[in-house]
């Protein structure tokens, strides 16, 4: 018997409590929902009996996304279902083809959180019947339904050895590139269209220097009475200097456990730099500060970040740990041009596209009519390989064995390791999203 969703998501504290809160509704209208991680090893049951009959996608951009996304995991499948993670992006980006879903991508069903997505990619040649505005599903746990959900700040304190009586500092980070290799970047490159060299610039300086402020602020009298939490992005994971900092300061703390909105809900002061995780924060109903000690320039910086108020200077920086209620630093009816939060959770709404395309999608939506798939048993056979060198704990960037394939072979191993969710922990995930519902 065929499966009739198919769920791909590619970074856990992005993506993996929204997904799982859909399933848990698609489930209760009687479909059958598994969940994979793209690179989760290639299983033969998803191209035969368990073959899906709607794939649902973290992201959908041109021929190469529906052929890694889609063909390699499941073959041939004209039911795609883009849940777009990422929609609020730079004004350069917003001008890329690859970031507006073209080519055999634009057959795909693309969900939107917003009105301002929706018409972009309709612009660039995406038929406004294949979207469908559903709103921003990983807000709907800062809903009241919700209230309760998330973990408050004694319970984290007391779980990661913090001290609740300080105050409780969170910065989220985006320095995804700061200390990428110029390798990785260039990749990024051709990937995207855009140019992110003077980004990874930018990123390092703007990375070093804060964190040079975060190092004085806490070797401050002041800074002994703060629990500071960096928040890495979820491609950053190799900053050496995050290490250091973790070393010197006992009250400077590199966590991942748990999504972004856990933290910002426990949280007493928030710091971003660029993080779309600002929308999170709005609808938490909290604020933050914005904090750019060098220019970003515009072709990096998000839309919704446009004419925004920033902190600049380290005296301002050491004051915005005694400020309790900060006016919110974006324009926030832009925000709400990006995200359509309505009464009706969209979970529900997300769903409802979902049994949509399962049942009354027949037309000519069919991606494969419009270019030539090809399978990749290289990425077959290197997945058995990474997978089963992650299962004996064998880092193959540490072995000299692969030569120059090591770095490649490393990064992988690398993403295995911080997206794999076992399915006792999966498990965790839907029971705590089941008493909300």
């Amino acid at each position: 018997m065929g499966l009739d969703f198919l769920i791909l998501y590619e970074h856990v504290v992005r993506e993996y409590e929204s997904i799982c809160l859909l399933k848990l509704e698609l489930e209760k209208r009687g479909y059958t929902v598994d969940i994979r991680q793209l690179l989760d090893r290639k299983k033969l049951k998803y191209f035969t009996y368990k073959k899906p009959k709607v794939l649902v996608a973290s992201a959908m951009y041109d021929d190469k996304t529906m052929n890694s996304f889609v063909y390699n995991n499941v073959g041939k499948c004209n039911k795609v279902v883009n849940l777009h993670w990422e929609q609020v992006l730079s004004e350069e980006q917003e001008n890329s083809p690859f970031f507006n879903c073209g080519q055999s991508a634009s057959y795909a069903m693309h969900t939107c959180w917003g009105t301002q997505a929706r018409d972009r990619i309709v612009k660039y040649g995406v038929p406004i019947e294949n979207t469908a505005i559903t709103g921003p599903i990983q807000m709907d746990f800062l809903r009241e339904q919700f209230d309760g959900y998330y973990k408050d700040k004694d319970s984290l304190c007391e779980e990661f050895g913090l001290d609740k009586n300080k105050k409780l500092a969170l910065y989220i980070s985006s320095f995804s590139t700061a200390y990428m290799t110029e390798q990785e970047v260039e990749e990024l490159n051709k990937l995207a269209g855009v140019g992110f060299d003077q980004f990874k610039i930018t990123s390092q300086k703007t990375m070093n220097t804060t964190l040079d402020w975060v190092d004085k602020f806490l070797s401050s009298d002041e800074g002994q009475n703060v629990e500071f939490i960096y928040r890495r992005h979820p491609s950053e994971w190799n900053s050496p200097i995050l290490e250091k900092m973790d070393k010197k300061h006992n009250n400077f703390h590199l966590i991942t456990k748990y999504s972004v909105k856990q933290w910002i809900k426990a949280s007493d002061t928030i710091f971003s730099w660029m993080s779309t995780s600002i929308a999170e924060i709005y609808f938490a109903k909290k604020s933050c500060f914005v904090v750019r000690p060098y220019p970003l320039e515009w072709e990096y910086d998000p839309v919704i970040y446009k004419s925004c108020d920033f902190i600049d200077k380290y005296e301002d920086f050491k004051k915005s740990f005694t400020i309790d209620n900060p006016k919110f630093p974006i324009d926030e009816k832009l925000m709400l041009s990006h995200y359509d939060f309505t009464e009706t959770p969209s979970y529900i709404r997300m769903a409802d596209v979902l049994e949509n395309v399962l049942i009354n999608d027949e037309g000519d939506r069919k991606p494969f009519d419009h270019f030539k798939p090809k399978f990749s048993w290289l990425k077959y056979f290197s997945l058995i390989g990474l997978h089963a060198m992650y299962f004996i704990r064998v880092d193959p960037a540490k072995l000299k064995i692969f030569g120059p394939l090591s770095v490649w072979a490393g990064r992988i191993y690398g993403h295995i390791k911080n997206t794999r969710v076992s399915k006792r922990q999966q498990q965790e995930y839907l029971n705590n999203i089941k008493k909300f519902m």
